[in-house]
């Protein structure tokens, strides 16, 4: 299937060129209210965003592509990501729209959708919608024009919802956490979850300007949360992306936590307390010490393609709860429909604060393997698959690293190389290991 303007999440570019231009929105919304309109005779949605400076006309001009369809807008403002999945289920609204860029700077920006349910939506509806944006617009009459309100509380109400997912009997009382919102959607909220919960929170990239986030804060620039965590002297470190769909947690000792070690302490948490898990979903970039400590607790890691919608498809497809990415995508879905930065911190708070021990002390026993990831440069149309001597080379690594690493090659998407990563126990192993399979490749 061949789409126009979806990606994988969503429709995403710059501000000014197409599609991110307001006359498109407008015609993007009236497209969806169309396809709403099929099943539902007085759709409606909640329009949720980030900081961004173009979040204002993006925004006016959805409004009024959803109400010349004749579908009711609930305006929220600025909102993360996972908290309007959260308010479009608890409202029962038709649909929830979010523009927000995510990690991207300012000069970006995007729409997602979330389904009734909270959840992303399938390739099909997606169709369906590139579908009627091809057709010729039907506005609606005066009598049938959709309206507009705006739902004053929609902050609060997502930060009760936030701490609903820690633990009752449990309080983050005597703990000094700094908190970095990355000027972005959860400025206000992020600071306030954590302090409602009994902690002493400093708070950094909590003053959006509309250019400034994702600017040298927040979890794709952690180097800000480190140093704020030495010179506050806390405890423990909480960085979030723009939308706060993800996050980056450090240490007292200003050691950076992936998204991989996280999701292996929100796993080991719900087995100590007894849950069934069946197993956890990570992908094909997930560290292998990280699968070898949740085998060694019984559990099964399964490896997804890049990207946390495969990882949600994965979970769904098994009914498990937990999986997410290295990069901070983490999803508990007994606790909320998509990965949420939030609800993913408390839930490693949680860890800590249940067990009385430090993240250091709590993955004592699991250290990461070293990677080296080496880009072959090939010539366009390289039938790189098929190039035998590679593959012997690649056997006989395997071979060698036996259970003490493993090999992952993939072409990129963006530029013609091909991304061979080793992985190993041992990183001088994975170094010449990943330099004989790239010499193979030349």
């Amino acid at each position: 299937m061949t789409r126009q303007y979806f990606g994988t999440d969503g429709i995403r570019g710059t501000v000014g060129q197409p599609p991110i231009t307001p006359d498109f929105m407008l015609r993007l919304a009236h497209a969806v209210g169309r396809v709403l309109k099929r099943s539902e005779t007085r759709p409606t949605v909640l329009i949720g965003k980030d900081t961004r400076i173009s979040g204002y006309m993006l925004e006016s001009a959805l409004e009024s592509g959803f109400n010349s369809a004749g579908v009711d807008v609930v305006l929220l403002g600025p909102l993360p990501t996972p908290g309007v999945a959260y308010l479009t289920r608890a409202q029962r609204a038709s649909l929830g729209v979010v523009i927000s860029a995510s990690h991207n700077p300012f000069e970006d920006n995007g729409i997602k959708f979330f389904s009734a349910k909270g959840s992303k939506l399938p390739d099909a509806w997606e169709q369906s919608v590139e579908e009627a944006l091809a057709q010729a617009p039907v506005w609606e009459t005066s009598s049938h024009l959709g309206k507009a309100k705006r739902l004053d509380d929609a902050a609060g109400r997502y930060i009760e919802f936030c701490k609903s997912t820690f633990a009752s009997d449990l309080t983050l009382k005597g703990l000094k956490i700094v908190v970095d919102a990355a000027h972005g959607a959860a400025y206000q909220i992020a600071p306030k979850v954590f302090h409602e919960l009994g902690a002493e929170v400093i708070a950094i990239g909590c003053a959006p300007d509309g250019l400034n986030i994702n600017k040298e804060v927040g979890a794709t620039h952690p180097q800000a949360l480190v140093a704020a965590v030495r010179q506050h002297s806390a405890h423990i470190g909480i960085a979030l992306d723009g939308d706060a769909d993800r996050l980056q947690i450090v240490d007292a000792q200003g050691r950076l936590y992936n998204g991989d070690e996280l999701l292996y302490l929100m796993a080991d948490e719900r087995l100590a307390r007894g849950e069934s898990l069946g197993g956890v979903v990570g992908t094909l970039m997930t560290n292998m010490a990280v699968e070898l400590a949740l085998k060694g607790r019984g559990l099964e890691l399964v490896r997804a393609r890049v990207g946390d919608r495969y990882v949600l498809e994965d979970l769904q497809a098994r009914a498990w709860i937990l999986g997410g990415e290295g990069s901070g995508h983490l999803l508990a879905l007994d606790k909320h429909t998509t990965g949420d930065g939030l609800v993913s911190a408390l839930q490693v708070l949680q860890a800590c604060v249940r067990a009385g021990k430090t993240m250091a002390q709590l993955l004592e026993g699991v250290v990461l393997f070293p990677q080296t990831l080496i880009n072959v440069r090939l010539a366009p149309g390289t039938d790189w698959k098929s190039n035998l001597a590679m593959q012997q080379t690649i056997s006989q690594v395997e071979s060698d690293l036996a259970d003490q690493g493993r090999v992952l090659i993939r072409a990129s998407g963006t530029e013609p190389v091909v991304r061979v990563m080793v992985e190993a126990r041992d990183a001088l192993l994975a170094k010449a290991s990943a330099e004989r399979i790239a010499q193979t490749l030349q």
